[in-house]
This record gives structure tokens, sequence and C-alpha cells, in this order.
């Protein structure tokens, strides 16, 4: 298996609860290539380091919930134990803990996917403050490029042509990917 972990790969794990963009416990040991257990442990044996936030148990209907929308979440289904949520300074605090090469790539990779998901909204969010359509199509185009780097990161090159269209209620974003071999 690939040890570098490619920021696509976690983004398609973020998911959100309770408001917060999270990785949940199991998703987070995939991600560091350790046994779900190794996680829950390195939470318990440092709780001190995991205030309130950080992390946190889901209740029964989140957990039931999660389950009839993911079907990587199946296996929770029959499960008596209830997932861990990990927020974005929960994983930062998980990484000071986990030491290992791909430990730090996978913590790069995380770092990294938040940072622009973060710089995306903030795009998006410029976008219905801007009226000239100059300062606009600016946001636009770093839109476009932030998606293409989340969405685009690990593809093959191929002399291919993607189009990207996200519909925000009153802004209608299309962007087009070329890849170039």
């Amino acid at each position: 298996m690939n040890n570098v972990i490619q920021n696509n790969q976690v983004e398609s794990l973020v998911i959100t609860i309770r408001g917060e963009r999270v990785l949940l416990d199991s998703d987070v040991a995939t991600l560091y290539g350790v046994e779900t257990k190794r996680i829950n442990e390195a939470v318990s044996n440092n709780p001190d380091k995991f205030p309130d936030g950080y992390t946190w148990e889901l209740e029964q209907d989140e957990k039931t919930e999660l389950v009839e929308i993911f079907d990587r979440f199946n296996k929770l289904k029959h499960s008596t134990t209830y997932p861990k949520a990990f927020t974005e300074k929960g994983l930062y605090m998980l990484a000071t803990i986990l030491k290992s090469p791909r430990a730090t790539q996978t913590t790069i990779a995380i770092v990294e996917t938040f940072a622009k998901i973060k710089e995306l909204s903030r795009c998006v969010g410029e976008l219905a403050k801007k009226p000239e359509k100059e300062q606009q199509n600016s946001l636009m185009q770093k839109s476009g490029e932030i998606i293409s780097d989340i969405l685009g990161g690990g593809l093959d090159i191929s002399d291919t042509e993607s189009d990207i269209e996200i519909n925000f209620a009153l802004l209608k974003f299309r962007h087009k990917v070329r890849r170039k071999r």
C-alpha cells in the first residue's frame, strides 16, 4: 500500500457533526495505518491533551444517522461502542502523540486539507459580498484552484478535461480542469 496520504483521501473522509468538520476514529486509524483501538488508547492515555471540543463520543442518534447515510459505517450498525469524532484541534493534538513517518505524512495531509477547506469557505463567503465583476472573477478563479487541489490531488495525468459545477444557492460556480500528459 502507498504510504503517502493525498489531500483528496482525507477530504473524502471529513464529515460534519454538531456543526463541526470532523474525522471519526476509524477513519483516523485508517489514515494513520493503525487499529482504531490504538487511536482511542492515545486519547485515553493523554486526557489532558483532549479538552472538551477536541474530541467527543457520538450519541446513539448520531451513530444511527451515520450508518444510514454512509455505507462505510455499516460495521457500526450492531456495534455496542460509539465512535469518537475528532475536530481539527483534536487531530492536531493527536499528531503530537503519534510518531512514525506515516503519522507525519498523514498529519501534513490532514492539516493541508483543513486549511484548504477553510480557504474555500472564505472565498465562497466573500463572493456574496463583492458586487464588482472583476473581484468575483478573481475569487471564483481562486475557489476553482482550491477545489482542483482538493479533488485533483493524486489523479493520473491524461489528456482529459473535467467540469466541476457547484451551485451555492444564489451563485453557480463552474470550473474546468484540464490535465495534459
